[in-house]
């Protein structure tokens, strides 16, 4: 009996004693997480922002706001992300309207960067094939920047959903390109130090293709671009023209000069100039005139080469004439060079996602198109681009991104959201801008940035591996040196009286998610809108 209750004694006394603390289960690691079943994840959180990657679209399409005036365009896609958790810094080297948006913290920093502006006289009615300008020689998307916003902004919301669920370490930031069509702000941005701390950069531009490159594009040429500024004396063009000295006379010199000169260049370089005061009225001999060059050439000594000719003609010109000169740099561009690490992982989710599924109305527009321009009609591409080694640059457009590469490892994603065989900068290039077509391209490509992010994000071999090729191979022998000078400052006042001249009438057409659908669906535009066959 004394056994039993010295037993149910001891029993007692150990039933009731505290259970020891249980160790926490590990913190998960970014390693933990299987990287294909992470990317079929954010694939599918992609597929969710089908929504919000049309209305983002259509919206950016319906402000249509030309170079350092993209005030609407800045405020909408900042306000979703930042109500979405991204801290937002805003006004950033110098320029109203750019910004730089991030979240989360430590390494890897992975940037997005796509631009944010249109072009001039532009304005077209999406969907029609044919020129039908919603307001005529309005701005317009007729570079189609209206939809890399999208492609970047969903891409990042995607992961930022992977990050906060399995705890992955690391920081994405998000940049405008601004007033990229005057190619005039990258450069200030490398200057201000905004991609730093950054261990790649994904950038992206509107396509009729799918694919990613590597090294020097074959039409790409790097610029500086600059505006003379001859100053004379006025006078009475009939009655006392002796007493003027013409700033008009010193711009047709500097040009006359330099036409000359371009029989003497290498065939690799692209000049061209507008004129931008020429006076204000003939019978006054002007006091004021300007011109605008674009120097471009295939590495940084020979565009610097044309710039320092440039200056000397300018100079020449103003001896001739008894007048003054002075020049300011509106903007600057390295030629690009991306890198070979990142395209080929890259190419990799290209080839996962595959092309959008093109509907019969989709191919329709685009043939139609096609036919009215006189460009060969074969509709949509239905196959992503291989991945090719880079061949000998032959000299071509420019985009300031180029200084973005010189500083950080980075590619740029051309996804499908536009129809091949169009002029490019015109009318033709924005109808498919704020149609399925763009809203199916921009999905595609935002799926691969997030698929890319990850990669990167999950594997730390592959940032060092990127970085051995930008520091062995990319800029072993060549090294980034600023185009603009200490002192030039962003031409922020650009644009401004030509998008004070028809905001007041673009405002009655920005889209408006709350009541339709889609901005088709608003402008009440049949999808598509063909001729008629005669």
């Amino acid at each position: 009996m004394k056994r039993l209750a010295l037993l149910l004694l001891m029993t007692s006394l150990v039933t009731n004693l505290p259970i020891p603390a249980q160790p926490l289960a590990p913190t998960r690691k970014a390693a933990d997480p299987d990287l294909n079943v992470l990317k079929r994840e954010a694939v599918s959180e992609v597929e969710k922002m089908q929504k919000l990657t049309q209305e983002m679209v259509d919206s950016i399409f319906s402000f249509a706001e030309l170079g350092f005036q993209e005030y609407e365009t800045s405020k909408y896609i900042t306000g979703i992300l930042e109500k979405d958790g991204f801290k937002i810094e805003r006004g950033v080297a110098g320029m109203p309207t750019a910004w730089a948006a991030s979240y989360g913290s430590g390494k890897p920093v992975i940037g997005f960067m796509t631009d944010i502006d249109c072009i001039p006289r532009a304005s077209q009615k999406p969907g029609v094939a044919y020129h039908d300008p919603l307001i005529k020689d309005a701005p317009g998307h007729g570079e189609g920047h209206n939809s890399g916003q999208a492609v970047n902004v969903v891409a990042a919301l995607a992961l930022k959903k992977l990050m906060e669920k399995y705890k992955l370490p690391g920081t994405i930031k998000l940049y405008p390109g601004v007033a990229e069509e005057l190619v005039a702000t990258k450069a200030f941005f490398v200057r201000a130090g905004l991609f730093k701390d950054l261990d790649i950069m994904l950038g992206c531009h509107v396509s009729n293709d799918f694919g990613t490159n590597y090294g020097q594009p074959i039409s790409n040429s790097g610029l500086v671009s600059v505006q003379y500024f001859f100053h004379g004396k006025a006078a009475h063009s009939a009655g006392a023209p002796w007493s003027g000295r013409s700033a008009l006379d010193a711009v047709e010199l500097m040009n006359i000069g330099w036409n000359y000169r371009r029989e003497h260049l290498r065939l690799n370089q692209r000049s061209h100039y507008v004129v931008v005061n020429g006076g204000d009225q003939p019978n006054v001999v002007p006091s004021e005139a300007s011109v605008w060059y674009y120097f471009r050439e295939l590495e940084y000594p020979k565009i610097k080469e044309l710039f320092d000719l440039g200056n000397k003609m300018a100079q020449a010109a103003a001896m001739m004439t008894d007048t003054t000169v002075d020049w300011r740099v509106v903007g600057s561009a390295w030629p690009n060079h991306f890198n070979q690490t990142i395209a080929e992982v890259q190419q990799k989710n290209i080839e996962s996602v595959g092309m959008p599924t093109w509907d019969e109305n989709d191919q329709t527009l685009a043939k139609a198109l096609q036919k009215e321009i006189k460009s060969k009609v074969e509709g949509l591409k239905t196959e992503v681009r291989k991945l090719e080694p880079p061949k000998e640059p032959q000299g071509g457009g420019s985009d300031d991104v180029g200084d973005i590469s010189w500083v950080v490892p980075m590619t740029y994603l051309r996804y499908p959201a536009n129809i091949p065989g169009l002029p490019g900068h015109s009318w033709e290039n924005a109808i498919a801008m704020a149609t399925p077509i763009a809203h199916k391209g921009s999905l595609a490509g935002a799926k691969v940035q997030a698929m890319t992010a990850l990669d990167f994000m999950l594997n730390p071999a592959l940032v060092k591996q990127a970085w051995e090729y930008f520091n062995n191979v990319q800029t072993k022998d060549i090294k980034y040196q600023p185009l603009i000078g200490p002192n030039d400052k962003p031409a922020v006042e650009l644009n401004q009286e030509k998008m004070e001249k028809f905001r007041t009438e673009m405002k009655k057409f920005y889209y408006d998610p709350a009541k339709y659908k889609t901005y088709l669906e608003q402008l009440g535009i049949k999808y598509p809108t063909v001729r008629e066959s005669k």
